[in-house]
């Protein structure tokens, strides 16, 4: 047997469905009115419904799929096929417990069963009558419950043939007004006779809510059965009755639209014969005016006439109208010809990029090679010198592409608005930082709703010039999703052979972005897709030393939070030592701007005071900021003096992508089984580095006067604190062996050294990153001596002069030679033969004479 259940449109989960059961050959198959010699046990398994509820001598297809169905239906099929249907009242709820079920349901027997191949089974039930809960005798494996068969009562009489007529009558209205009910159920119902028969049979078809529908079941009265039934048909009636009037309408109101058109087309052709023209012919006209006047491509151009010839043939109430009108209105808008004129005096450009930066001298350099360039292109172009042979796969470049990397406040994204100024361009600047759709660089087609173009055609529309400096900020932070890869899209972007043909997903068309000079900004480059990378000139910012921040707060910082703090120049003024304090004691970092986030502090604490008529003029010198601002943030050698001061503790010197830090490096031992424990959130890396380190320690044993048997009997372990930070690298591998062996030979670290370098299992030191940022983080912290690879010698150019003024650098080659620098000599321990005190006293002299060396 086949079956098939027809659905009423928009049911929900919440209203019965309307069920047709067929036979292999196609003929209606309708339920027996009554059960013959049928025994009901009291006690039967309860099968809970969800959705829908099945009434009494109705046939109903229903698909299970829950482990607990399926048990109970392969239990029941075995014997009597008898179960207990009960619809919940929680639809939603996937295994309604005896709480959750209606107080009546129905009987109803197995008449065919089969099990689809993906593991549920659909069944064909026959209702056979109506019963009440009595109680659960059984949850495990499925809800079993003894029963009472509740019979109903049917009345006789003119009153209930009534309603039996009434309800036959709505039910084939309703047939007459919707198409989605098959003619069968409406014959096969108007031939009933029985009264209880029909209300069940009509309810069953019929769109019905849960509650109601459930109503309908617990009634014990026929009579009440209609009378609510008859009901819900009643107002089922009015409601197809003005769908269809609303349809109507509809339809009226598109033939009016129809006529409409027709008319206008009418008007249109009776315009042309009179030489006159309509809104529409107007704006098509102010259109191609604007086109001739953009100056465009052949190619964009060619696309923008066709969609105006488009546009002119449709009605103006086309959803199509809209779509068209605003893509060419986007065409013709785009700066496809307009551009600032450079400003090629490169004084001004020096002198406009001194007063906004403090040295920065590398990017300053290269903006003003640039300038050259163009200016002398501009000036030979046409000279009558010997012709220069043509490259004719490779096309000339104009523009440039650099790319700013450094750590954050050292000035990236301003420097963009001052090369702009110095320049005479435009300047724009969009965010990168967590972008994840590609299509906010190429822009949605037109195929979608809303489309519109990519950031950078839509940024270029905005300040209606095509070669402005465009900074593109945060390139290292892009993500990539199922929308797409944003850094993929930019390599187009940002390739001067390519970029010259853009072609955006919603223009369609090239668009030339190879006079836009573009500027990203990144805080570190290994976030940074290697192809992208590639693409662009990459110009490293380091670090401020002291020298330059004083000079960038007293030239830029102090007068700009003077005047956003409502202050005259007057009235404050901060002298040089108390700027350093605030520098060394308040702020530790790569740029300026918790620098002048402190300053700010100070200039807020002065107009307060101002304000109240407590002072006229305010002098900050370092007294006054430890008022103003309280204790000290930041210590430099007391710390490092202290924590060093035990054997095991190294200073070591790291690079992360906010500048150069100082990190401690900790080893301590206790009595164990040579096992090694590292902690402080390593990587990988720095573990195996870790691991290299105590290899080598260990095989100079005797060359550090180690007892042998000290590695055998003692567990080590090595800490890097800051532990919630993760940490990797090899650079800390020299600073690992030096803590280690210090922790072995009982030497302390000196405390004014610090050190950085790669190390091999043979004790050789091999060069290290980021140099220039770990020495200025080692100046920073009061360190006199830095330990560094001797490859590594090569790289002291890019070091500031005046650190290397201040710091002794020591270039090594192997890790003997870090030991001999970096540890102190082992103290001689006191004699207890009192004769001896006096040679005692003589060592521990001698001992002192070891301070300087800090």
């Amino acid at each position: 047997m086949r079956f098939k259940a027809y659905f009423k449109e928009g049911a929900g989960k919440k209203e019965s469905p309307i069920i047709l059961v067929k036979d292999d050959s196609g003929e209606l198959l309708v339920p027996s009115p009554k059960v013959d010699n049928l025994e009901i046990p009291k006690e039967i398994p309860i099968l809970p419904l969800r959705g829908v509820v099945v009434y009494p001598h109705t046939a109903v297809p229903l698909t299970i799929g829950q482990e607990r169905s399926i048990k109970l239906v392969d239990d029941v099929v075995q014997g009597d096929r008898i179960i207990g249907l009960v619809a919940s009242r929680k639809p939603a709820l996937e295994l309604p417990g005896p709480e959750d079920l209606f107080e009546y349901g129905t009987i109803a027997a197995i008449k065919r069963l089969f099990r689809a191949p993906d593991g549920t089974i659909r069944l064909i039930m026959h209702g056979l009558a109506r019963f009440k809960l009595q109680k659960f005798i059984a949850l495990e494996p499925y809800l079993k419950a003894e029963i009472e068969l509740k019979p109903e009562m049917v009345e006789e009489g003119v009153e209930i043939e009534a309603q039996v007529r009434a309800a036959k009558d709505q039910f084939q209205k309703i047939a007459e007004l919707t198409s989605s009910l098959p003619r069968e159920i409406v014959g096969s119902a108007l031939l009933l006779d029985d009264p209880l028969h029909v209300a069940y049979t009509i309810a069953n078809y019929q769109r019905v809510d849960l509650k109601q529908a459930q109503q309908i079941l617990d009634e014990n009265s026929t009579m009440a059965k209609l009378q609510q039934l008859n009901a819900l048909l009643s107002r089922e009636v009015e409601v197809l009755t003005l769908g269809q009037q609303i349809e109507r309408e509809a339809r009226t109101e598109i033939e009016k639209v129809q006529r409409e058109y027709y008319l206008r087309e009418q008007q249109k052709a009776i315009q042309r014969e009179l030489g006159e023209s309509d809104e529409q012919q107007a704006e098509v006209e102010e259109f191609r005016k604007k086109i001739e006047e953009a100056h465009m491509s052949e190619e964009t151009e060619k696309q923008a006439r066709r969609e105006l010839d488009r546009l002119a043939r449709l009605p103006t109430a086309a959803a199509e109208y809209g779509v068209i009108r605003t893509y060419l209105d986007t065409l013709v808008t785009m700066p496809w010809d307009k551009a600032t004129e450079d400003n090629l005096d490169l004084e001004n450009a020096r002198k406009v990029l001194d007063e906004d930066h403090y040295g920065l001298r590398d990017i300053k350099e290269r903006i003003l090679e640039y300038l050259a360039v163009r200016k002398l292109k501009s000036e030979r172009q046409d000279s009558e010198e010997e012709e220069q042979p043509k490259d004719y796969i490779r096309r000339e470049r104009e523009g440039v592409i650099l790319c700013f990397i450094g750590p954050p406040g050292v000035g990236k994204t301003s420097l963009g608005r001052s090369i702009a100024r110095a320049m005479g361009r435009k300047f724009v600047r969009i965010s990168l930082g967590g972008m994840h759709d590609e299509a906010e660089i190429r822009g949605h087609r037109r195929t979608y709703i809303g489309a519109m173009p990519g950031r950078i055609l839509q940024a270029l529309r905005r300040i209606e010039s095509n070669n402005p400096i465009f900074m593109l900020d945060e390139v290292d932070k892009m993500g990539r999703d199922f929308r797409g890869d944003p850094a993929s899209a930019l390599l187009e972007v940002l390739d001067p052979e390519q970029n010259c043909e853009f072609r955006d997903h919603y223009l369609e068309t090239a668009f030339d972005l190879s006079q836009v000079m573009f500027i990203t900004t990144a805080n570190w480059s290994e976030t940074i897709p290697a192809p992208l990378l590639d693409r662009m000139e990459v110009i490293r910012l380091s670090s401020y030393t002291e020298r330059e921040k004083v000079a960038i707060a007293k030239g830029y910082l102090v007068p700009r939070q003077i005047r956003e703090n409502g202050l005259r120049i007057r009235e404050v003024s901060i002298n040089d030592d108390a700027m350093l304090v605030l520098i060394r004691s308040y702020t530790r970092e790569a740029g300026v701007r918790n620098l002048e986030r402190e300053i700010g502090r100070v200039c807020r604490r002065v107009a307060t005071k101002i304000a109240e008529n407590k002072a006229e003029t305010v002098i900050i010198t370092p007294e006054v900021v430890a008022e103003y601002l309280h204790k000290p943030r930041y210590f430099g050698m007391e710390e490092i003096t202290d924590r060093t001061s035990i054997p095991g503790v190294a200073t070591g010197l790291a690079w992360t992508p906010t500048g150069g830090e100082v990190l401690f490096i900790e080893a301590t031992a206790m009595p164990g089984q040579k096992e090694f424990i590292l902690t402080g959130s390593l990587g990988d890396v720095m573990k195996e580095s870790a691991r290299a380190a105590l290899s080598y320690i260990r095989s100079i044993s005797d060359m550090l006067k180690i007892d042998p048997d000290y590695w055998e009997t003692h567990d080590l372990h090595l800490h890097v604190p800051a532990g919630a930070q993760p940490k990797d690298g090899p650079s800390a591998g020299v600073t690992i062996a030096v803590a280690l062996a210090s922790l072995a030979a009982g030497r302390p670290v000196r405390s004014d050294v610090g050190m950085t370098g790669e190390i091999t299992l043979r004790g050789k030191v091999l060069p290290i990153g980021g140099m220039k940022e770990k020495v200025l983080a080692a100046h920073r912290a009061g360190l006199k001596k830095v330990i560094l690879p001797r490859r590594n010698e090569v790289d002291l150019e890019d070091v500031p002069d005046e650190i290397q003024k201040e710091i002794e650098f020591i270039f090594v080659d192997i890790v003997s030679d870090v030991l001999k620098a970096a540890l102190k000599p082992k103290a001689r321990r006191r004699a207890k033969k009192p004769k001896q005190q006096s040679k005692s006293k003589e060592t521990a002299g001698k001992t002192k004479k070891t301070v300087p060396l800090k």
